[in-house]
């Protein structure tokens, strides 16, 4: 019995290292690509702009001519199949019977496979993705009075909507979306984090796990350029992103009322933020 309990005790700290590696592993991979998705939808076509580079888009063509092009159509192929490849991974994965195949498998990194798998179809989707440059632009103001002011104003709103984006997404439990809460939890046997959640926190996580859906369709549609490239992006995704919730008038009091609570603690001295999420948890 003594000559068994160390080898126990080693395979124990050997799974827990193993399940915190990975979720540090999968956190750095996500916080990477969540900055090259940053530079490609949003500040590379506005720095663009401003530098002064080739034009995006060819508006001596009609696009007659341009959607006869065996180029242009190659490449809208080629980007079609690359946002149909991402969407089947986010969303097959998601459903429900392959939810709970993947959570008898992996069990607890089931959560970070899926923002593991997320994250590499992210970067398939950003290295192959391919600009189309010999058709004309839905619009431009690059050769008009307002080709410095207005991707100045695109930068600035961009900017703030991605500040947007990161607050949002530390108020709805960052941790727990990526998949870290739920090994730290296993590790110290507290369950499973989701499950210690009130009903209507849930209810909200169950309607809505994409809350960054209006600052994306912003920055999806508003830029200096509009090449046909990028119509297939904002399109498909704000299709998607319409499509991937079911938010309603209850969520959306809940959510407010977790962002008064969370305004509020900044605005709480230390001592009584204790206190003041305590009381939070026993309500919600």
């Amino acid at each position: 019995m003594k000559s068994n309990t160390p080898f126990i005790m080693a395979s124990v700290t050997f799974r827990d290292c193993f399940l915190c590696v990975s979720a540090l592993i999968n956190f750095i991979f996500v916080f990477v690509t969540g900055a090259d998705f940053v530079r490609f939808v949003s500040f590379r076509a506005i720095f663009h702009n401003l530098s002064g580079d080739a034009p995006l888009c060819r508006d001596s063509v009609s696009w007659s001519v341009a959607l006869r092009d065996s180029g242009v159509l190659k490449a809208v192929a080629v980007d079609v199949f690359l946002l149909v490849l991402f969407s089947v991974q986010h969303s097959v994965l998601a459903w429900a019977p392959v939810k709970r195949r993947c959570q008898n498998l992996l069990g607890v990194l089931t959560r970070t496979m899926y923002c593991f798998t997320t994250a590499i179809a992210m970067q398939v989707l950003m290295r192959y993705w391919q600009p189309i440059t010999s058709a004309p632009c839905l619009w431009s103001v690059q050769n008009t009075s307002w080709d410095i002011y207005f991707p100045l104003i695109c930068f600035i709103l961009h900017f703030l909507c991605w500040a947007i984006i990161c607050s949002i997404l530390l108020i709805f439990d960052y941790p727990e979306l990526l998949g870290i809460k739920q090994v730290y939890y296993e590790c110290l046997g507290l369950g499973d984090p989701l499950s210690l959640k009130s009903p209507r926190a849930q209810r909200l996580f169950a309607h809505l796990r994409h809350p960054v859906c209006v600052e994306l369709l912003v920055v999806l549609w508003l830029l200096p350029s509009f090449p046909l490239d990028r119509l297939l992006l904002a399109l498909y995704l704000s299709v998607y992103l319409i499509l991937a919730h079911s938010l309603d008038t209850q969520d959306c009091t809940y959510l407010n009322r977790q962002l008064q609570t969370k305004l509020k603690l900044f605005g709480t001295p230390l001592e009584e933020n204790d206190q003041s999420n305590n009381n939070i948890n026993k309500q919600d």
